[in-house]
């Protein structure tokens, strides 16, 4: 046991020092001076009218050779879970280089988002041809799941960006995000339990959302914490708190052994998309000054995040107790998508700017390399010139190249994160130079 702890750290440090000495040692002037290129994103916008009411959309998808939008057949041609990230990046994007036609895309999709809500206090997910709501699809009901609380985030993070721009505007999402807020909580509440149960050996906490949707969970942390920050609502804060520590119970404790201190998503099973535990965790480390928090969301990104990128990463997988040590179980390479790199990157970028921490800087680096080649196919998944991000890889020959709503905001998320932190963004120009650019030249 010793001696497999002594060689793992050994490996980590050598891994860490080799990236670090190598972005910084061989760095060269670039004159990139963002990695962010809105340009899909903005065509994927569209102003409409629904009953007099101006709002915005995001098409869903976008499809190679000519990328024309397609719909998603059954479901519609936008969707919550796809606007509301598209708002948050907007205000990202408008508080860093106040653009004016991002301003008005955030003002436009959150409408959208106030549109979409239900009298239940949940929302519906997509909008057909016609603008009409799809109330009664399966992955579009308005109910407690991914897309409502997307959209609590979307417009609590909202409520914060108009309190500084515009009062008016935060009055006008207010009651209907108090109203969403509200009947999550409940939800949350009347759902909570101490009971455990037993998967393949783990045996979990059932606390979070649907049991161990720890993945689910991560997304309402960060909703209830953006809601606390425009409100200061004890309650809302607290709840935040509990299901953090709820996500903190699906780490299992050996850092040495499989699964390297990933938090698992749900149940005994992690997957690549979505993985937001470790960000949200930094977040409200941050905010609720809880140094726990930022400490577990460290030890995934410093003992899994590696074995992760020496892997070539994998999309998914669950893992077994069998007699006295863990194995994986139904582990899959593929789909690679960039909405499972990117959290990645964040959490990286986030635990840097809660300690300072070189090493996830130099992590996320590398994680962020995925977007230009660092992959298994070798190929770049993300355009600089373009801000076309690549829908996923199938294989390690053969690229999804259509390129539809998430891949392209889960890329640009990364994107800014990176331009933001001077140790990331070294490491992926070095790999962008070499890699993309001089060859291309």
């Amino acid at each position: 046991m010793k001696n497999n702890l002594f060689k793992i750290s050994a490996l980590r440090l050598l891994f860490f020092f080799f990236f670090s000495a190598t972005s910084f040692l061989f760095s060269q002037q670039d004159d990139i001076k963002s990695l962010v290129n809105t340009s899909h994103l903005d065509y994927l916008y569209q102003q409409i009218n629904v009953d007099g009411k101006e709002m915005g959309i995001i098409h869903i998808y976008s499809n190679y050779p000519d990328y024309k939008y397609a719909d998603a057949p059954g479901e519609g041609i936008a969707c919550v879970d796809d606007i509301a990230r598209a708002a948050i990046f907007y205000m990202k994007y408008y508080n860093i280089n106040h653009d004016s036609s991002a301003y008005n895309k955030v003002k436009m999709l959150t409408n959208f988002l106030l549109y979409m809500q239900a009298n239940n206090g949940f929302f519906n997910n997509f909008i057909f041809q016609d603008y009409s709501r799809n109330i009664t699809g399966k992955t579009s009901v308005a109910e407690p799941n991914w897309w409502s609380w997307r959209a609590i985030w979307a417009l609590a993070e909202g409520e914060n960006f108009f309190l500084k721009y515009d009062k008016s505007f935060a009055s006008a999402i207010s009651p209907q995000l108090e109203k969403a807020v509200k009947v999550t909580k409940q939800w949350l509440i009347k759902n909570e339990s101490d009971s455990t149960q037993i998967f393949d050996g783990f045996k979990l906490l059932e606390s979070l959302p649907f049991g161990t949707a720890a993945d689910q969970a991560a997304v309402i942390v960060k909703g209830f914490l953006a809601y606390y920050q425009a409100t200061n609502d004890t309650l809302v804060r607290n709840e935040a708190d509990y299901l953090c520590k709820g996500i903190e119970g699906m780490q299992p404790d050996n850092r040495a052994y499989i699964p390297y201190s990933a938090f698992l998503s749900w149940q005994n099973t992690w997957h690549m998309w979505g993985n937001n535990q470790a960000e949200s965790l930094l977040d409200a480390g941050m905010l609720l000054n809880n140094n726990e928090y930022i400490q577990k969301a460290q030890k995934e990104i410093w003992d899994f995040y590696p074995y992760l990128i020496k892997e070539n990463y994998m999309s998914s997988f669950t893992v077994e107790h069998v007699r006295d040590t863990v194995i994986y179980k139904d582990s899959l390479k593929y789909g690679q998508i960039a909405y499972g790199i990117s959290p990645m990157v964040l959490a990286c970028c986030k635990s840097y700017d809660a300690t300072k921490d070189v090493a996830s800087a130099t992590v996320g680096g590398l994680l962020g390399c995925w977007f230009f080649g660092k992959n298994p196919t070798g190929k770049p998944m993300y355009d600089i010139n373009t801000g076309i991000c690549f829908d996923g890889i199938n294989n390690e020959n053969e690229i999804n190249k259509n390129s539809g709503a998430e891949s392209t905001i889960e890329a640009l998320f990364s994107m800014l994160a990176i331009d933001q932190n001077p140790i990331v963004k070294r490491i992926v120009l070095n790999y962008y130079n070499e890699n993309v650019k001089n060859k291309s030249e």
